[in-house]
């Protein structure tokens, strides 16, 4: 049997073999996507937020939701990568262990790797994995927060950013940023003082977007209140799965998903190339012999 068919099956060691294959960008791992197919049928849902917010708490409170209704949730969380290895740090995993030893919850790390919007490269492969092995929901937990967060919303179907009482400064820096990009708002740490005055400042930066004003929702994860609600919304959402609206959100994925792909290709085989006039390049520039905007001069004159 194939890996591909394994992972089909539900097999959790084949799914995690395969995305370590496409984590590490294997070339094995073209072939194996190839023959599992890339058909969007799981609802891939984005929690997106600052650090401190309870992202992770709140993803493991609606898991336990999902699962009370015997439905198999996926969870990939986009952990900083270690400035030594490259490598996942794993607290994501560590802070859902209430969900380990589950068959029906699978919790994958992935390492960002210094991927712009906290999005690891191979995200759009691994939920592509998880929804084959037949996990419904994909929860995509990024790291950090910023402008550059909105990458998100084109991995997801459904974007949700999380806040927490005393981040209204950090509303103020993401009124053209997440606030506009996001599908749900949540407030969560709810019984905090100062919800209130966020769920204001979020109501007046939303007024901004172009689009309509998303759901404001206010959710205390380690009581479990408002995640029932939150969780009826979301699972709401793919009620029009057929919809104009996610038609839209997939075909905008595959436009980014195939232009990050070339992108990528393109780089490797441009440096791959050039290896030996970067070294000369970055030799000069750190003797001050030229400056870095000279040296990057120099190297595309010379791909011409």
């Amino acid at each position: 049997m194939t890996l591909a068919a394994e992972i089909r099956q539900g097999d959790r060691r084949a799914l995690a073999r395969g995305l370590t294959l496409v984590e590490n960008g294997d070339p094995a791992a073209a072939a194996l996507l190839a023959d599992v197919g890339t058909a969007s049928r799981a609802h891939r849902i984005g929690i997106t937020g600052p650090p401190g917010a309870g992202k992770s708490t709140l993803v493991s409170a609606l898991t336990a939701l999902w699962r009370g209704d015997d439905r198999s949730v996926g969870v990939l969380a986009v952990d900083p990568s270690s400035p030594f290895t490259g490598g996942a740090l794993l607290g994501d995993r560590v802070r859902m262990l209430t969900h380990s030893g589950d068959e029906g919850v699978f919790i994958r790390s992935l390492a960002s790797r210094g991927a712009l919007g906290g999005l690891s490269a191979a995200i759009y492969d691994a939920a592509d994995l998880l929804d084959a092995a037949g996990f419904d929901p994909v929860l995509v937990e990024t790291v950090g927060v910023g402008q550059g967060e909105v990458e998100i919303c084109r991995v997801a179907d459904t974007t949700v950013v999380v806040l927490a009482p005393g981040a209204g400064d950090v509303v103020q820096g993401m009124k053209a940023g997440l606030v506009e990009a996001a599908d749900v708002l949540v407030v969560n740490q709810a019984d905090r003082e100062g919800a209130d005055a966020l769920v204001a400042a979020l109501r007046s930066a939303a007024e901004l977007r172009d689009a309509p004003a998303p759901p404001i929702l206010e959710t205390t994860a380690t009581t479990g209140a408002g995640v029932d609600e939150l969780r009826q919304l979301l699972d709401a959402r793919v009620g029009d799965a057929e919809g104009e609206s996610l038609r839209a959100r997939r075909l905008e994925r595959a436009h980014a998903r195939l232009r990050a792909a070339v992108d990528r290709a393109r780089a490797h085989r441009y440096w791959a190339a050039r290896e030996d006039a970067l070294a000369r390049a970055a030799e000069a520039v750190a003797a001050g012999d030229t400056t870095p905007a000279a040296a990057v001069r120099d190297l595309l004159e010379g791909d011409a």
